[in-house]
């Protein structure tokens, strides 16, 4: 193995880190692992609501566990293109951070439980003016 100058010190160590070298992989339809949970965990809880009316209405039980695998199917598709488009452009860590605040703007008892009290939330204008030039 020749050492190169730029990448690599005398020792065998490489100078620089991969950027990507600690970013969660994309499983499922540019969604990480986490997202995906996410996503079907959602798309599970809407299945029951939906699969429990279906299945009060209908009288068959087996319209409940149905809606939900359903539901996650439908969920991982759809939920994962729009949360993939939504995501486009944005720091790996915008879904996270969305649900923080998300929880942190609506109740005090989320809040305290998600650390939204470390957010910087800020309601107002931002801008940047550029110094004249010297």
């Amino acid at each position: 193995m020749t050492h190169d100058p730029d990448h690599c010190l005398p020792d065998g160590t490489i100078r620089f880190l991969p950027s990507r070298l600690n970013h969660q992989p994309v499983i499922v339809l540019g969604l990480t692992a986490d997202e995906m949970w996410i996503t079907l965990i959602a798309a599970a809880l809407v299945g029951a609501g939906l699969g429990t009316v279906a299945a009060i209405l209908l009288q068959s039980i087996a319209l409940m566990p149905s809606g939900i695998v359903l539901c996650m199917g439908l969920g991982l598709f759809v939920g994962g293109r729009l949360l993939r488009r939504h995501k486009r452009g944005k720091p790996q860590t915008w879904l996270y951070r969305y649900l923080q605040w998300y929880l942190a703007t609506r109740s005090a008892v989320p809040a305290a439980w998600v650390g939204g009290h470390d957010l910087v939330n800020r309601s107002g204008l931002w801008s940047t003016r550029r110094s004249p030039r010297p």
